[in-house]
């Protein structure tokens, strides 16, 4: 099934990928790489803002209908302190901020974004869960195993 929808990473990628310090992985494609490092290099770019990863984008746009949006909120809770919650929505509120990439939409309300500007939305399908997740958040100073909780930077 997740090879009918082009999620299965080929061997060639699987190749690519280069393990990093902290368990991060890295692909190491010219065009992924090329992306990142303009990234890095302004971080001005990134700052406040939250990016959308190709499968969060494929998979929002194969759920969602009409107005709906995922909508990333960060609640009390969780083995760490703090844990994301994930929902479809459709009614933007004023102090919401969206974040919009290929068609998708993600809203952050400010509260929420305050912890976590300039991370990163994904979608992982495994063989025992799938689920949208939040990657690389520098808000975040360590998580739990399972990536839905983690405790603040102070």
């Amino acid at each position: 099934m997740a090879a009918a929808r082009g999620l299965s990473l080929t061997a060639a990628t699987q190749r690519a990928v280069t393990h990093w310090p902290k368990g991060r992985l890295l692909a190491a494609s010219l065009g992924l790489r090329a992306r990142r490092e303009a990234l890095s290099s302004s971080p001005e770019a990134c700052k406040g803002q939250i990016r959308l990863t190709d499968s969060c984008v494929q998979r929002l746009l194969e759920i969602t209908e009409g107005s709906e949006f995922l909508r990333l909120q960060v609640e009390g809770g969780g083995c760490s302190g703090f844990q994301y919650k994930f929902s479809l929505d459709t009614v933007i509120n004023p102090d919401d901020r969206v974040f919009e990439q290929g068609g998708a939409r993600v809203v952050v309300d400010s509260d929420s974004l305050a912890f976590v500007k300039g991370a990163q939305v994904d979608f992982s399908q495994e063989l025992i869960r799938s689920s949208f997740q939040v990657l690389n958040n520098p808000q975040a100073q360590q998580g739990c195993s399972c990536g839905s909780s983690f405790s603040v930077k102070l």
